[in-house]
Parts: structure tokens; sequence; C-alpha cells
């Protein structure tokens, strides 16, 4: 997987994956103009992203109705250091679940990809490439 990221003003980034693009700011008041999500809550984004794609996943096979399902996902910041923590994803489905489909669709969310990289702190190398000054 790989996403390539370029700066497109002061806060402002441009982020490619295949052929997909969305823009990264901040807001007004941290010297942006708003006209993306900023880096946490693109990772909130992707958490509830993966959420739903599961738990969408466990109603399909079933043959229930996907329609309506929402998820919404929160985190506290925390530090130091400044990070987030405390998440918490709401799974909201329209309709009514036996017992053992709501332990179905628990047990599908728990295997998002995003859930299980986060739960596991995952081995992280930062390179820089820059010419080396005269």
């Amino acid at each position: 997987m790989e996403v390539n990221v370029k700066l497109r003003g002061d806060v402002k980034f441009e982020v490619a994956a295949r052929k997909h693009t969305l823009v990264c700011d901040q807001p007004a008041e941290n010297g942006g103009s708003d006209e993306g999500m900023t880096p946490p809550e693109l990772l909130l984004a992707s958490l509830g992203t993966c959420a739903a794609f599961y738990a969408s996943a466990y109603l399909r096979k079933k043959g229930l109705a996907r329609e309506g399902v929402e998820v919404r996902v929160t985190a506290e910041k925390a530090g130091p250091p400044a990070r987030l923590d405390n998440f918490r994803i709401e799974i909201r489905i329209p309709l009514a679940l036996s017992e053992a489909d709501r332990a179905g669709v628990d047990v599908a969310v728990h295997h998002c990809l995003i859930h299980n990289t986060l739960l596991r702190p995952p081995a992280i190398q930062i390179e820089l490439h820059a010419p080396a000054a005269a």
C-alpha cells in the first residue's frame, strides 16, 4: 500500500492513492483554509470506514439489510507525547438484530485492519531525503 503527499499551500496537502486524491488541511485557527480534514480526522475516518466495511460485510453475508448503517468514531487528545487516545467506535444499525447477529457484527468489526494496527503498534521508519547544504 502506498500514498503520496504533496504540499499544496501553507498547511494544505494533496494525498494521492492509486487514482484517488483528497485534500488534507487545517482549520483557519491553525493557519489553514479548512479545505479538508486534518491528519487526526483522517485517522478517525480510516478507522470508521474500516469498521463500517466489516460491519456491512457481515450483514451482506447474512443477507441482512445494510441501508442506514452508520459509524461514529471519537478520540481524545492525550500526551505527552502528543497523540490520540481513548478511541470509541459506535456502530448504528437501524435493523433489529438477533443476539447471534449482534455478536457476529462485533466479531467482524474486530477484524478491521486499522483497528488491529492501532492495537499492535507497527514499526515505523522515517527516512529524510534532501540535498546536503553547500
